[in-house]
């Protein structure tokens, strides 16, 4: 109840201070320091599956799980690197750009709004199947952590959420992500130390590795296209519009680069106190096999069950808060970006050119209502699959918008039926992959690979706009002076 208080209250503000106008409901009006840019980044992006999948995973199999989490830190690294500070500066070039769609059709002189309409298509799309995840995670969150019925606990979460969403806009979600993340990053340290002095100390690590000699095998049960697959996850940061949205709103170019260092920081230290506790939960569970009744037979659960046997119940209600946090600051950030899009790019661009700045304001926070209401919809099912569904939502993003936003960001030829061609080849290829092909590689391989090829084909074979290839320069010549 306190957690869900803070929220309310940090949403009050937000609607307080950054209500004003679009640009400020969606991305604070680009007025976002580095701390809040980084945790906000770190929490929008890695959800529940952290918390729950990849402990889950490690005390599954052992170390061989951490390979995606090598793929996500270099990805993420990359993308602080060299798309953040560009997009800055590329997207308020680019007609203040407060949307990739927004972006694309500035970037490409897009008379048509075609780019516009596929891109916000793809973001409705994938964006209705990923909030319907974070919708799923919770309510299961809730019925396994509190024992509340399924549907109860998808309710609560949506009410919190909708509401500092729906009134506080972008600044309320980058606060409350901020808050958030210190949350998770407090609870991903704390559990695996203290497992770690209630076992052997640094001992633990012989122990394991003598209960079963495998557990250290960074390569069991690995394939040759599982690890690529692995690795591959991290392309998908390129493309997501939940993420890339927080260095649209940095303040500054300089201030990303403190962002990055605070961001990878935090990432790393959550990412590695996640293997922790799947290993040294399996340690544990070894030494202590009359507490494994705790994970009801879901291995997902050792987070939670760790935190129940280690902590008084006051601490433990923090520590959950944990993966609670994990969900609702991912939930917020996509509805918002969803939002954003129905109403800067569908609603703005053909419905009503002429809305004024309150109008726009209140059409977003209705779209958050609606995509809500449609995943909410569809979560009423506690059976769906939650890492499937991220994870084809992800590959999705990754493919469709990953070539373009590098291209556009690296390449002044890229045309804008090029830019489509890789947005459609790349989205196109992520649906058909695996029914066509029935292959184990990750889907957003092949469709990153052809999306790309295809802009570059594509671009080459239309005439490039002088004026297109002039505003490239122009946005090139404001980030080495922003540098």
């Amino acid at each position: 109840a306190i957690y869900f208080i803070i929220l309310l209250v940090i949403g009050y503000y937000g609607y307080k201070q950054a209500t004003g106008n679009l640009s400020e409901y969606m991305l604070g009006g680009r007025n976002i320091g580095p701390y809040i840019t980084a945790l906000s980044a770190g929490a929008s992006d890695m959800s529940g599956w952290m918390i729950m999948g990849l402990p889950g995973s490690v005390y599954s199999t052992g170390l061989s799980a951490i390979w995606i989490t090598i793929g996500l830190t270099i990805g993420a690294y990359v993308n602080y690197l060299v798309v953040a500070p560009r997009l800055r500066v590329y997207t308020e070039v680019a007609g203040d750009a407060i949307t990739l769609p927004d972006f694309f059709k500035n970037r490409l002189n897009d008379k048509h709004n075609i780019i516009k309409i596929i891109s916000g298509l793809i973001i409705v799309v994938f964006f209705t199947l990923y909030t319907h995840s974070g919708f799923v995670s919770g309510g299961k969150l809730f019925e396994s952590a509190f024992g509340l019925n399924y549907h109860w606990g998808l309710i609560s979460v949506a009410i919190i959420v909708i509401l500092y969403t729906f009134f506080g806009g972008y600044l309320a979600v980058s606060i409350t992500d901020f808050f958030q993340g210190v949350i998770m990053l407090i609870a991903m340290v704390m559990v695996p130390i203290v497992a770690l002095i209630q076992l052997s100390g640094w001992d633990t690590f012989h122990q394991v590795a003598e209960m079963k000699p495998t557990n250290m095998d960074l390569f069991r049960g690995t394939t040759f296209l599982g690890m690529i697959s692995l690795f591959a996850w991290g392309l998908g940061y390129f493309g997501q519009p939940h993420i890339l949205a927080r260095f649209m709103a940095a303040n500054s170019v300089k201030s990303l680069n403190s962002a990055r260092r605070i961001g990878m920081t935090w990432m790393i230290l959550c990412l590695a106190g996640a293997v922790a506790v799947g290993y040294f939960g399996l340690a544990y569970m070894t030494v202590h096999p009359e507490q494994t009744a705790i994970l009801k037979d879901n291995n997902e659960r050792i987070f939670i069950g760790l935190a129940q046997l280690l902590f008084n119940p006051w601490i433990v209600g923090v520590v959950l808060s944990a993966i609670l946090a994990a969900v609702m600051s991912t939930l917020s950030c996509q509805l918002l970006v969803c939002s954003s899009a129905i109403t800067e790019d569908f609603y703005k661009g053909f419905i009503r050119p002429t809305a004024t700045q309150k109008e726009l304001v209140w059409i977003g926070r209705f779209m958050v209502l609606l995509v809500s209401a449609i995943a909410i919809v569809i979560a009423q099912n506690p059976d769906s699959k939650v890492l499937g569904l991220v994870s084809y939502a992800w590959a999705g993003f990754g493919a469709a918008f990953g070539p373009v936003v590098l291209m556009s960001l690296f390449w002044r030829r890229m045309t804008g039926t090029g830019a489509l061609a890789g947005m459609l080849v790349g989205a196109l290829t992520v649906i058909a992959w695996k029914p066509l092909t029935g292959s184990s590689l990750y889907e957003i391989v092949p469709g990153f690979i052809l999306g790309m090829i295809a802009i570059y084909v594509v671009s080459l074979l239309t005439p490039a706009s002088d004026k297109v290839m002039a505003r490239f320069d122009d946005a090139n010549k404001a980030y080495n002076a922003a540098r």
